[in-house]
């Protein structure tokens, strides 16, 4: 019962963090407006580490690659704190084990950022719906258009109703089931 709640705890804290770090990446990457309620937050969650760490990770090409790192450690750490609760000693391979758990991690950054975009992309549509001019629309406006933009070529909106966030979501899931057979045959996985 214990390790259940020391598990869950690890997982809300540290999840809403990683979250926190990449919608701030995507926000920066995607050059989605700041000056809002999400923007602020993200900022206020975030801030007192991804400040000092800029300083010596510069950016590369439009890229904030300081918080990326930062989601990524503490992606790495969460699982660490999650392994140990588990009972699993790293002290056997260290160096396997390091390298096992920082791909592990990216795996999950990668899978945490499928479903960061599943989620904008349900309420970008149901704002378009109940109030397109609401003051979070440019946020989420901006964080889906990229990928919205790829399915509008080929495909015609149908009754003056857009479908390109279906096929989006259609794809984000696809990667998901990918993902989850990738890390399937991981060591450790599964």
């Amino acid at each position: 019962m214990l390790s259940q709640i020391g598990h869950l705890l690890i997982q809300t804290a540290f999840g809403v963090f990683v979250y926190a770090l990449l919608l701030r990446f995507y926000m920066q990457w995607l050059r989605a407006p700041f000056r809002n309620p999400v923007g602020q937050f993200v900022s206020a969650l975030t801030d007192w580490i991804v400040k000092p760490v800029r300083r010596l990770v510069p950016g590369l090409f439009g890229l904030d690659l300081a918080t990326i790192l930062v989601a990524w450690f503490a992606e790495a750490l969460m699982l660490v704190l999650l392994y140990w609760l588990r009972g699993f000693s790293f002290a056997g391979a260290p160096g396997i084990a390091a390298g096992m758990l920082f791909t592990v991690a990216a795996l999950e950054l990668v899978r945490a950022s499928l479903y960061l975009l599943i989620g904008v992309i349900i309420v970008q549509v149901i704002i378009s719906w109940v109030n397109p001019y609401a003051p979070l629309a440019p946020v989420f406006d901006a964080l889906t258009r990229p990928f919205y933009t790829v399915f509008r070529r080929f495909i015609p909106a149908v009754g003056n109703v857009d479908l390109s966030p279906l096929f989006v979501l259609l794809v984000a899931q696809i990667l998901l089931i990918l993902l989850d057979t990738l890390a399937r045959l991981l060591p450790g996985g599964g």
